[in-house]
């Protein structure tokens, strides 16, 4: 309970009128309306449902490939490819067969559909990891800034304001190679430095945004009534910011979450396509670079990975707009 909360039940007896029929928004506090506003919306929830969908083939991918009788990295260049590097089942030159039902891969044979499963939860895994950082990050950073009035706030508005004005692409660009040349004599570290790596670098610059708006959303509350009255009662600093003001920020917090997560994995797989991203796991990206030059024989090799990616970042979009309509006590919809 917040002093909010305190101070309303200590305050006069509200006059009692008649009982709220049900359905009516009186006694509905704002996170139960905006929860039943988007559970109304059938496109949050169709949505909802597709995200659902790719966060269990994320999950379960070894179990699906067992299912589907495929596994990842297991190609033999030399028995699944002909001379001419071609696969020597499923498309482009044989028919649907379901040993591969998205074909090999040309040059190494592995199997499509195990390395589809795999970079769904490559790229969620990554996108979930560096969007639940940069919010932690941005939302602390942005309490600090907003609640603080003198040099703290100085400090932090600086180096928000720094990091935004680094060019995003050019630093992973040239940051990431380095991080993961410090273990190219390890291969067994080399996976967990470029995942890792590639996590700090969508993570450090994934957080300004929201710091930005979480310290405007502090300066608007730190005058308010139940603000005052918590340091009148002498309730320690860390208590009035994650007490008093983060339940009243759940909502921007929630927003800026769910626009993040798509605009995350997008730019996962934008960066595993220049290059920099995950090494010895399976990547939509990676699989995009791999499949350009062989577009005009094999275009399926290409249209897999961007048709999960285009799914996946769209569904998060239009679920994202449909939370923050939820949470907009402005918003129609």
């Amino acid at each position: 309970m917040t002093v909010s909360e305190v101070m309303i039940q200590g305050g006069p007896d509200p006059e009692i009128g008649p009982e709220p029929r049900t359905g009516e928004v009186a006694g509905r506090s704002p996170m139960r309306i905006a929860m039943d506003r988007l559970l109304s919306d059938r496109v949050a929830m169709v949505c909802a449902g597709i995200v659902l969908v790719f966060v269990l083939i994320a999950i379960f991918a070894p179990l699906l490939c067992k299912l589907f009788g495929v596994e990842v990295r297991a190609g033999d260049p030399v028995t699944d490819t002909d001379s001419f590097n071609y696969p020597v089942i499923g498309p482009p030159n044989y028919g649907f067969t379901w040993e591969a039902p998205l074909g090999l891969e040309p040059n190494s044979g592995n199997d499509l559909l195990a390395e589809w499963f795999y970079g769904a939860r490559t790229s969620l895994l990554v996108a979930t990891v560096a969007t639940v950082v940069s919010t932690v990050v941005g939302v602390v950073l942005g309490l600090i800034a907003g609640y603080s009035r003198g040099w703290g706030d100085r400090v932090v508005t600086f180096v928000t304001d720094l990091f935004l004005t680094l060019p995003f692409l050019l630093v992973a660009i040239a940051v990431s190679p380095m991080l993961v040349e410090r273990w190219k004599e390890n291969p067994a570290m080399l996976d967990n430095a470029s995942l890792i790596a590639l996590i700090v670098i969508l993570s450090v610059f994934g957080w300004m945004g929201l710091a930005r708006l979480i310290r405007g959303e502090v300066v608007s509350l730190r005058e308010r009534e139940f603000i005052e009255a918590a340091r009148v009662l002498g309730m320690p600093t860390h208590r009035i910011l994650f007490r008093e003001l983060l339940p009243n920020l759940v909502a921007p917090i929630v927003v800026s979450f769910s626009l993040s997560l798509p605009a995350t994995i997008a730019a996962e797989a934008t960066l595993a396509y220049l290059g920099v991203g995950v090494t010895g796991r399976p990547s939509w990206g990676q699989t995009i670079l791999r499949a350009q030059n062989w577009f005009d024989e094999y275009p399926l090799f290409l249209y897999a990975p961007i048709v999960g990616i285009v799914v996946l970042v769209f569904a998060l979009n239009l679920l994202g707009d449909a939370i923050r309509d939820a949470f907009d006590p402005k918003s129609f919809r």
